[in-house]
Parts: C-alpha cells; structure tokens; sequence
C-alpha cells in the first residue's frame, strides 16, 4: 500500500494503478481512513406507530375466537366491513411475530412418519420381487405384458411370462408355478 501511495505521488493515480493492475477505486478506498462507529443509539420510534396498549388491544382481537383460525388479510376486511379500524395488516403481523405467531394458526392435522417397509433377505429364495412391464408389439396400438420375479437377495430372474393382458390370476399362476420349481415351501418366501 505505501508502494502504491509513493508511485502514485510519482506518476499519477491512473498510471501507478495501471502500472500495478490495481482498481482506482480500491486504491481510494485502501487510502481513505476507515470511518469512526459513534456510539450507537436507540432506534427512534415514529410518533404514528401503535402504543403498547393499541399493540395488546390488536393481540387480543386476533386471539379472540372469531378471529383466531383467520388470518391477518381476513381479520383486516372483516372489521374495515363492520367499520373499525385498528391497524393496518402489515402491522398485525408485526405484532405477531413479535409474539412468535407467525405460523399458521389453523389447527393441522400431523400425521406420523410413515415407516418404510424393509425386506432383508440373508439368503436366496427368501424374498422375492415381482413388476409387470409393458412392451410394444409389432403392430401399432398393441401391447404385451412381461411379468418378471426376481430374488432380491441373487437377483436371479426365479420367473418370468409373457401376457397378452394384465391380470391378477396370471400373476398368481405365475408365483405358484415359479414356486413350485424352485422347491420353495410353505411359509419360506415372502413376496413383495
């Protein structure tokens, strides 16, 4: 800095920061003292904000039970349509945050957190998968269905069919027939 204050005295302020690849602005800024904080002062409250009973009557409108499911926007109309007006809408959100309501007011339903079903297979023929695809045929508008069932734990292919249609009873055909091919008993397997 005292480099760059000396060779601008030199040759100018333009050149010496050409001449160093250094903004002119940054060269003011770095020369300028740094301004002085002056002891901070209270913010000064406009003589048209709200009183602290005005506040408390506007906080209790809003908690009465009329109001207390509406929002700000609604409570503002509904009195401007019965003729008072307290504050306006920005102001009763003010006051509510203030309080720390700044939510929404309406009572929410909360449901739990659903639990994700989890299939661990320690072995093959223990859980398997099944999923219908949908393939074009060769001509337009028709389709066939592949049914597939799947070992999660080798993720062999333990069967498979090619349908002309979806239908529940040829899924079922398909898992007892896989079934009975793969030797499985009753109770073994666990099919998602």
């Amino acid at each position: 800095m005292e480099a760059m204050a000396s060779l601008s005295q030199d040759v100018g302020v333009q050149k010496a920061c050409l001449a160093l690849g250094v903004a002119r602005a940054s060269f003011y800024r770095w020369s300028e003292p740094p301004l002085e904080e002056g002891p901070k002062t209270e913010p000064v409250i406009p003589s048209w904000s709200l009183s602290s009973e005005e506040r408390q009557r506007v906080l209790d409108l809003l908690h009465t039970d009329r109001f207390v499911d509406q929002s700000p926007r609604e409570v503002y109309a509904t009195m401007l349509d019965e003729g008072t007006y307290l504050c306006s809408v920005r102001s009763m959100y003010r006051i509510l945050e203030e309080q720390g309501e700044v939510r929404e007011r309406r009572n929410q339903l909360c449901r739990p957190t659903y639990q994700k079903p989890e299939l661990l297979a320690r072995g093959p023929n223990q859980v398997w998968s099944w999923d219908i695809t949908k393939l074009k045929g060769p001509v337009k508008w028709t389709y066939y269905y592949l049914y597939v069932l799947l070992d999660i734990f080798s993720r062999y292919v333990a069967g498979w069919m090619v349908a002309h249609r979806e239908q529940a009873s040829l899924a079922q055909k398909l898992i007892e027939e896989s079934c009975e091919k793969q030797s499985i008993k009753p109770g073994q397997l666990m099919v998602h």
